[in-house]
């Protein structure tokens, strides 16, 4: 068989194999759109604005232990605690958990809180690096910083705060994070309507570029001025409102993120807490809850809320960026392998039987299927093996869905929510959404195609490095 005889058949089992892709990555586009669009407006539109205050005043309200993993946060760490000492909640408790940082971070904690050292015995149910103190803010009865010897890993300082924690749900959130003022009492809707079934509660994440944020409050939001961030920003509405939505409303929701989100902590405690071994910590502590309590038989709700916010600051640079990409991506290789036999097992439900196949098929298998086609479509043209219009037609499908997928989330983040007051907010979002697919969805790809070959050959673990220029100022 003739080299221009192999390449033909590659070509030809391509096309068949890309345009089946086509067709399952339109299915689910359409799918979740329906589902996403749907389900938000009803949580939205359907809870009464009384609803809020009543939760404020009621003293059934559960108390919540807030639980702040921090390592070298000294740029946003100070704004992230005075915007949770800040939140409008009944009962609550502030643990900043300090992973021997090196810049000053907890200097700066105890200098702009009058902390001091407590004695504070408690038993340990998690394993995590060594606790060398507590701290007590003077000021704030209800905050504590934990000073712990650093292990390398945010798992480890999040299991020290819920060792030290004391109420029965736990919101874990990253230290350089904003929450909006009524984030919790809009977090917890689900615990307080279902108390017996639910287990984990997940809630938006936005980027905070461009933002002004003041005393710890995001007083102004605005879009990103820069390209980067801004085509960043949409990516987070179609995953928050689209993906994580839909699969929500399935019983398939396989990651509550690590930036903003409730467990129970009975739940947490019993599943062992986070693991040290593993990149994706908060989608492996998800998918493990999935596992145990599918395992034991129990009937459970795992939630995901769009309505409250935690903002975030972004990349601005293609190298943060990049090093940001890889690291998720290896930990949601490094999650799917470990519970791997959960794939298509009926006792898993939704989680098992489609979500993580779909997690396989189109974060792992389809960035490889895209660049793929960056190679085989030239080789086509070059030896005339496949209609130039034929080419372009993939090449067009593929993008136009994406866009099309990336402007209906845009328009439902506007019409629900309505984050940005000028119009130019929405055109601005609306450009990135489309600028999106020329350039930074390849780049991105490559990324993880990259990033397999690498979990494949390399082992990686430890906290997350990311220059910050602090909340507000970007």
């Amino acid at each position: 068989m003739s080299a221009r005889e192999i390449l033909s058949r590659v070509v030809e089992v391509w096309s068949d194999v890309f345009l089946v892709y086509s067709f399952a990555l339109g299915l689910q586009y359409a799918l979740l759109c329906v589902l996403g669009f749907r389900e938000t407006l009803r949580l939205v539109r359907g809870v009464p604005w009384q609803e809020s205050r009543r939760r404020m005043q009621s003293p059934l309200t559960p108390p919540i232990s807030l639980v702040v993993p921090a390592h070298n946060e000294c740029a946003g760490i100070i704004e992230s605690t005075r915007s949770l000492l800040m939140l409008n909640y009944p009962e609550f408790e502030v643990v900043i958990v300090n992973d021997g940082s090196t810049d000053g971070t907890l200097e700066a904690l105890i200098e702009s809180f009058d902390m001091v050292l407590a004695w504070q015995p408690f038993t340990p149910k998690l394993p995590s690096g060594l606790v060398r103190g507590v701290y007590k803010s003077r000021r704030h009865p209800h905050l504590r910083v934990i000073d712990k010897e650093c292990k390398g890993s945010k798992a480890d300082a999040a299991n020290a705060g819920l060792n030290l924690a004391r109420h029965p749900i736990v919101a874990v959130i990253d230290g350089d994070s904003v929450l909006d003022a009524n984030a919790l009492l809009q977090a917890v809707r689900p615990f307080v309507r279902d108390p017996d079934r639910t287990v984990a509660v997940g809630g938006s994440i936005r980027i905070a570029n461009g933002c002004t944020v003041f005393a710890g409050r995001v007083v102004h939001a605005d879009f990103p001025s820069r390209l980067l961030p801004r085509i960043q920003a949409v990516e987070y509405i179609r995953s928050f409102l689209f993906d994580r939505m839909a699969w929500s409303l399935s019983g398939g929701l396989l990651i509550i993120s690590g930036a903003f989100g409730l467990f129970d902590r009975r739940i947490l405690l019993e599943a062992g807490g986070f693991l040290t071994n593993t990149l994706g910590e908060d989608m492996e502590l998800t998918v493990r809850i999935h596992r145990r309590l599918r395992e034991a038989g129990a009937d459970y709700r795992m939630r995901f809320v769009p309505d409250p916010v935690c903002w975030t600051e972004a990349p601005e640079s293609l190298r943060v960026l990049r090093r940001q990409r890889m690291r998720w991506h290896k930990g949601l290789l490094g999650v799917l392998w470990q519970h791997r036999k959960m794939f298509f097992r009926p006792r898993y439900g939704t989680a098992g039987m489609l979500a993580m196949p779909c997690y396989v098929l189109f974060e792992v298998l389809g960035p490889i299927l895209e660049l793929s086609g960056l190679v085989v479509l030239p080789l086509c043209w070059m030896y005339d093996l496949l209609a130039a219009d034929i080419a372009l037609a993939l090449l067009l499908l593929v993008a136009s869905m994406g866009i099309a997928f990336s402007l209906f989330a845009v328009l439902l983040d506007d019409i629900a929510f309505r984050p940005y007051p000028r119009m130019s907010g929405l055109v601005a979002l609306a450009s990135a959404a489309v600028l999106e697919n020329v350039g930074y969805r390849q780049i991105t790809a490559w990324w993880r195609v990259r990033a397999t070959f690498e979990f494949l050959f390399c082992a990686e673990k430890g906290w997350g490095k990311m220059e910050k220029r602090g909340l507000g100022k970007a």
